[in-house]
C-alpha cells in the first residue's frame, strides 16, 4: 500500500488473513485513474450502472450513506463537515491481486510496460512487508457532536417511537471528530489496522479524501449467480483472560436482546434479496454465528440467494442500500427518524466501500469502525452506533459505543 502513495486515486482492500469461505482475494491495490465517476445523490444508481456497463472493467470505489435519497424519498440535512461526495468511482490503470503467495498485475495496456518496474520498486523495498508504524504525527484532540445527556435524550425518543409501533428497530449513531487536525492517512491506517485485524479493511483515496477502515462486515458479494450478505448485530468485549473471553463470547450467543436485534435484520435482508432474487433461493446460512476479531466478538448472520444471469450489478445494489444492519426495521421509517434524531450526516460512514470485476461480479464492506479524514478542510471524523430495540437501555447503547469507538481513539489520540 505504501509505494501507491504516489497516486491520488487508491484503493486497498485486505483481508488480513482472515478464511472466508465466500473470499476471492487476500488483498486488492488499485490505483490511479483511467476514467472516472464522482456525482451526488440525485440520478447516482442510474449514472453508477450507465459507467458500469460501459466500462466493463474492474472499477473501484464507494457508495455513501446518504444514497438512500436517490432510492427513497428522503433527505439528509444534518451537519456535514466533511464534504465527501455521495459516490466516488474509479477505472484503475494498474490492479495487483494478492491471493495466498501470489500476486497477478493487471495494468492497462497503456501501462503495462511498467510492470516489471514497478514490481521491482515494490520487492526492493519491501512495502509489502513493512512494519505498522504505531502513532500518528501528534496526538489528536476528539471531540463528539452530542454529549451523554443529549444522547440519552435522543435514545429515549427513539423508544418512544419504537413503543408508539413507528419502527421496530434503529441504528443510532454519533459522531466523534477533530478540526484543524492534520493526520498521516498511511500511518493511521496502518496503525488502526494493526489493532484490529478485520476481514474487510479498507483504505480509499479520492483526492483529498480518505477512508480508513477497519470494517469487520461485509455488505454484499456476488459471485455469477450466488448473492451473499452478512449483517452484523450483537457486540461484546474481549478479554485477556482466556476463561473470561469465552464465557463473554458465550454469553454474547446466549443473549435474547443480541439475538433478537439479529434476526430484525435478517428478515430485512431477506426482504431486500427476495426483490431480485430467483424465487425460492432466499436462505440463511447462518443465523447469530459467533465471529471472534482482535478487539471484540460479533454476532453475525449469513444469507445467501441468487439472481438471473442477466441481473444488473448495479440494480441490485440499488434494491439492497443502504444495508438493514445500519438502517432499521421497517427500512425507509427507521432511515427517517434516524435522520430526525442523529446530529451528523453520514456520508460515506455506514456507506459502502469495494468494487466490480469486468465480469459484473462485486464485493462490498460495510463502513463501520473507520476513520473518514478531508485533509483540505483539516477534518477527521469518525462514527459508532448501535441497534436500538424495545428492550434497549440507554446507558448500555452508550457504553457499546464506546466500546466500538475504543480503536478510533487509540489511534488518533495515542
Amino acid at each position: 500500500m505504501l509505494w501507491a502513495k504516489q497516486f491520488t486515486e487508491i484503493v486497498w482492500l485486505d483481508s488480513n488473513d482472515n478464511k472466508d469461505q465466500y473470499g476471492t482475494y487476500d488483498s486488492l491495490l488499485a490505483v490511479d485513474a483511467l476514467t472516472s465517476l464522482t456525482t451526488d445523490y440525485q440520478n447516482a444508481f442510474d449514472d453508477l450502472r450507465a459507467y458500469q456497463e460501459s466500462a466493463n472493467d474492474w472499477l473501484f470505489g464507494y457508495l455513501s450513506y446518504d444514497l438512500k435519497n436517490d432510492i427513497e424519498d428522503l433527505a439528509s440535512e444534518n451537519t456535514d463537515s466533511l464534504d465527501f461526495a455521495d459516490l466516488s468511482f474509479f477505472q484503475p490503470k494498474k490492479l495487483i491481486t494478492i491471493h495466498g503467495n501470489s500476486a497477478e498485475f493487471i495494468y492497462l495496456n497503456m501501462v503495462s510496460e511498467e510492470i516489471e518496474a514497478d514490481f521491482n520498486e515494490i520487492i526492493s523495498s519491501n512495502y509489502l512487508n513493512e512494519a505498522p508504524n504505531p502513532f500518528t504525527d501528534s496526538p489528536v484532540k476528539i471531540s463528539m457532536r452530542i454529549f451523554k445527556d443529549h444522547y440519552f435524550q435522543q435514545v429515549n425518543e427513539m423508544l418512544k417511537k419504537i413503543h408508539r409501533g413507528d419502527i421496530y428497530e434503529a441504528n443510532f449513531c454519533q459522531e466523534f471528530f477533530a478540526e484543524n487536525t492534520s493526520i498521516d492517512p498511511e500511518k493511521t491506517y496502518q496503525k488502526l489496522n494493526s489493532i484490529s485485524k478485520t476481514p474487510f479493511a479498507a483504505y480509499l483515496r479520492m483526492q483529498e479524501n480518505y477512508l480508513l477502515s477497519a470494517s469487520p462486515e461485509r455488505y454484499l458479494k456476488k459471485m455469477g449467480e450466488k448473492v451473499i450478505s452478512q449483517p452484523i448485530k450483537g457486540t461484546a468485549r474481549r478479554s485477556a483472560d482466556i476463561k473470561e473471553d469465552e464465557a463473554l463470547k458465550h454469553s454474547l450467543g446466549q443473549d435474547i436482546k443480541e439475538r433478537s436485534e439479529n434476526i430484525m435484520i435478517v428478515d430485512l435482508v431477506r426482504n431486500d434479496l427476495s426483490k431480485s432474487a430467483l424465487k425460492g433461493s432466499v436462505h440463511v446460512a447462518e443465523l447469530c454465528k459467533i465471529y471472534t476479531f482482535k478487539q471484540v466478538h460479533q454476532m453475525i448472520s449469513t444469507i445467501e440467494a441468487r439472481v438471473s444471469k442477466d441481473k444488473s450489478a448495479v440494480e441490485l445494489l440499488r434494491e439492497t442500500f443502504p444495508m438493514g444492519s445500519m438502517t432499521g426495521a421497517p427500512k425507509v421509517s427507521a432511515m427517517k427518524i434516524i435522520e430526525e434524531l442523529e446530529a451528523s450526516k453520514r456520508g460515506l460512514y455506514s456507506g459502502a466501500v469495494g468494487y466490480f470485476t469486468p465480469e459484473g461480479d462485486f464485493d462490498f464492506n460495510v463502513v463501520i469502525r473507520s476513520i473518514l479524514y478531508n485533509a483540505k478542510e483539516k477534518y477527521v471524523s469518525f462514527s459508532v452506533g448501535s441497534a436500538i430495540t424495545a428492550k434497549a437501555s440507554p446507558e448500555n447503547e452508550y457504553q457499546e459505543c464506546l466500546l466500538k469507538a475504543k480503536a478510533m481513539r487509540e489511534v488518533l489520540e495515542g
